[in-house]
């Protein structure tokens, strides 16, 4: 994996390739944004492309560290675990502060990626910012977030953070045709339904679950009119089963009155997302 196959997050990678190019790495990143945007695959690919053995601004892929890396057992790229559902200060501490003081094994840098970051304690926060505030020469550390007004100020000023923004549809649908060889209509819906997030695309168009959902959601706009009391009441409970996936029958919903609202403006079928629900639509 390298920048040039991580779709979107322009802005993001050439902010990364070119702190390499120039010689401005930071010691400390936080990639902020939402679960799938692809904060994980950034901070891997970053990572990867700092202790690639040929330099560069982007990764080869065959030398050894490369193929460390892709392996996760590259030495000097260190991922904090924790066992609780917080990050706890002993995480911390053992992971890093204790561990940040020995030099790379055998690449430039010592890279500590941590997931979940908002979700570290105050405490743990404190023992990193010791870390952050003198860290050796070839200390990295990216945060990866979701929250990042969960992280103290101090953690804050600091490091570079970087937020990640929404994908666009038609490069989501691209890619999910293209790379997981979805249909046209899948791809469009699920990339539609992703809001910007790759991951969640990636997710929808393999789902047989949201595509039954999409299914049940469909089959009650289409017939709702013509449907008994008892029927529409059935239809709603069955819904309210799925209570965690709630606000995805909504977002169904919405997409639904959406097409009515652009064919009603525009008369033209070709900008309906559920285009084989033409007739119903229209």
């Amino acid at each position: 994996m390298d920048f040039k196959s991580i779709i979107g997050h322009e802005q993001i990678k050439e902010h990364m390739q070119n702190a390499i190019k120039y010689n401005k790495v930071s010691h400390a990143y936080i990639l902020n944004g939402e679960e799938g945007s692809g904060k994980k695959l950034l901070a891997n690919v970053f990572a990867r492309t700092l202790e690639c053995n040929k330099g560069g601004t982007d990764a080869c892929g065959t030398c050894i560290s490369c193929i460390q890396a892709d392996s996760g057992n590259h030495p000097d790229i260190k991922y904090v675990t924790h066992e609780k559902a917080s990050i706890g200060v002993d995480d911390i501490r053992e992971q890093i502060n204790n561990d940040i003081g020995i030099k790379p094994y055998s690449s430039q840098y010592k890279i500590y990626i941590i997931d979940d970051g908002s979700k570290m304690t105050e405490q743990a926060q404190n023992a990193l910012l010791k870390t952050l505030e003198e860290p050796p020469s070839y200390g990295i550390i990216i945060l990866l977030t979701d929250n990042v007004n969960q992280l103290l100020p101090t953690i804050l000023s600091r490091c570079v953070t970087l937020n990640l923004k929404p994908v666009s549809t038609d490069l989501i649908k691209n890619y999910l045709m293209n790379k997981h060889k979805v249909p046209d209509y899948i791809a469009e819906l699920s990339a539609s339904f992703s809001q910007g997030n790759v991951g969640k695309g990636i997710k929808y168009a393999s789902s047989e679950e949201f595509l039954k959902m999409k299914d049940e959601v469909l089959h009650l706009l289409r017939y709702i009119d013509d449907m008994e009391f008892y029927e529409i009441i059935d239809a709603i409970k069955n819904i309210s089963v799925n209570k965690l996936e709630i606000e995805d029958y909504l977002d169904l919903i919405m997409l639904w009155y959406r097409d009515i609202l652009m064919f009603k403006a525009t008369n033209d079928p070709n900008v309906l997302l559920f285009k084989e629900e033409y007739r119903y639509i229209s």
